[in-house]
């Protein structure tokens, strides 16, 4: 009988990121400068990020070697899990099989260390001192908190208001780990206090908490900016997710049909996908299906243009290729708070755009349900931004049901939900409500994009 845990040896984990902006079929279309919107150079960038991981966001190197210093660190969680679902086949009544890899096992209880920890590594060895990041629900921060003190060094993060009052132990774990924790937008900044006279009752955003970290670092000469999703350098290390998986099919001596994850910015779906899309680009695996599952709320893949827009609200970020709701969108307090980005990753844009990957939007109530049947059949209580991934494979297992077919379904499971029993809280009491953004909204939104106003 087949184990229905896989796991692989220390030595088993990759020694090497996979970069997908080797494979593509065409380019990347370059970030530009905010203010020029010409082309950044390398200096515009270094204001906030080192030169090594400039150097990873531009390259077309396909494979890029993990420092031996981080991959000493990872061993601490990794390899992470693949674990088949089978109570919860056996209670959908599916032919199908279904896999899902267990990133929840980190310290930080989510995928976030696999960048963490490397952007933390490099900025150290640039000499910085501090880093200015931001936060959705919590995930990123904690885990950004978790790199810095292993390299001793000083953290601020910003947290969207509306994930730092649902989840305030995500605040006390940032403090555990010796960061500071301020609740986004703020009156910090000059970008929080902007953005505090426009909206003064908000809840933030993802775009709002990375304008005041881009200001805190671009102004103070000790201090650089991390992000925790998005960015090609960011999605280059979380491709070990996807590269063990891998590892772990080939042990069953098998290769899935369906690969799936969460969609927010991007990092943990681009983790899992993008050694997936290298098979399917190559013919190796050219039918392998790659699904993003987002929420109704923000509808970036499904919904947005495909266009230049800025990474943040105030602008101060690059301006980047992707679907876009609108840099000054304002989403609503979702509990999905790590999937509140108004944009997307332009590598994920792009591999939506040209057909190789494909998008699907979930309301949080069924996803919240479908959670509550994986806890009772798993075991495992998962956050919301999970939830969506999970939503999805069941519903491309449900569809096996009704065709017979026996699919092998594997998604990302990126995280536990520990720290958002008030989301499940809300399912149970009925106070959980679906929202979807109005479409005329996001055409108000989309009005302002800064390239469409240049034409």
């Amino acid at each position: 009988m087949e184990n229905r845990k896989i796991m692989l040896d220390e030595n088993e984990i990759p020694k090497k990121w996979y970069n997908v902006n080797a494979d593509l079929p065409t380019p990347l279309d370059p970030p530009l400068n905010p203010v020029t919107k010409e082309p950044a150079t390398p200096d515009d960038l270094k204001v906030i990020f080192p030169m090594s991981l400039i150097g990873q966001e531009v390259s077309t190197e396909k494979y890029i070697k993990i420092p031996d210093e981080v991959m000493d660190i990872y061993r601490i969680w990794r390899p992470t899990p693949l674990i088949r679902a089978e109570r919860l086949e056996k209670a959908l009544k599916t032919p199908a099989k279904i896999y899902y890899k267990w990133e929840g096992v980190s310290p930080a209880g989510s995928h976030k260390p696999n960048t963490a920890i490397p952007q933390a590594y490099y900025n150290m060895k640039d000499g910085i001192e501090r880093i200015a990041t931001e936060t959705g629900a919590g995930q990123w921060g904690s885990a950004i908190s978790f790199g810095t003190a292993f390299f001793d060094m000083d953290c601020t993060v910003y947290m969207v208001r509306a994930s730092y009052d649902q989840k305030p132990y995500r605040k006390s774990l940032m403090q555990a780990w010796g960061a500071e924790c301020i609740a986004s937008p703020s009156t910090r900044t000059n970008a929080g206090r902007m953005i505090l006279e426009k909206y003064p009752n908000t809840g933030g955003s993802l775009g709002a908490a990375i304008s005041e970290a881009v200001e805190d670092a671009a102004t103070h000469d000790n201090t650089n900016y991390a992000l925790g999703s998005v960015l090609n350098h960011v999605c280059l290390h979380q491709t070990i997710i996807g590269l063990e998986t891998q590892k772990q099919f080939a042990k069953l001596d098998t290769y899935p049909d369906t690969v799936i994850g969460c969609v927010g910015g991007g990092s943990n779906f681009a983790g899992m996908a993008f050694p997936f899309v290298r098979d399917k680009l190559d013919g190796s695996h050219p039918d392998v299906d790659i699904i993003g599952a987002e929420p109704m709320a923000c509808p970036t893949l499904t919904k947005g243009l495909y266009e230049y827009d800025y990474g943040d609200t105030a602008g101060l970020a690059p301006i980047i290729k992707m679907y876009t709701l609108g840099h000054d969108f304002m989403p609503p307090s979702i509990h999905a708070g790590g999937l509140r980005y108004h944009g997307d990753s332009p590598l994920v844009s792009k591999l939506v755009k040209e057909g190789v990957i494909r998008a699907v939007a979930y309301h949080q109530t069924e996803v919240l349900r479908d959670a509550v049947l994986f806890a009772r059949t798993e075991g495992h209580v998962i956050a919301p931004e999970s939830s969506h991934a999970l939503k999805c494979a069941i519903d491309e297992a449900l569809k096996c049901k009704e065709t017979g077919e026996e699919k092998t379904i594997v998604f990302n499971n990126s995280g536990h939900g520990h720290f958002d029993l008030a989301a499940y809280e809300a399912y149970f009491d009925g106070s959980l409500v679906d929202y979807e953004y109005p479409e005329e909204l996001i055409k108000q939104s989309l009005k302002k994009l800064p390239m469409l106003n240049n034409k």
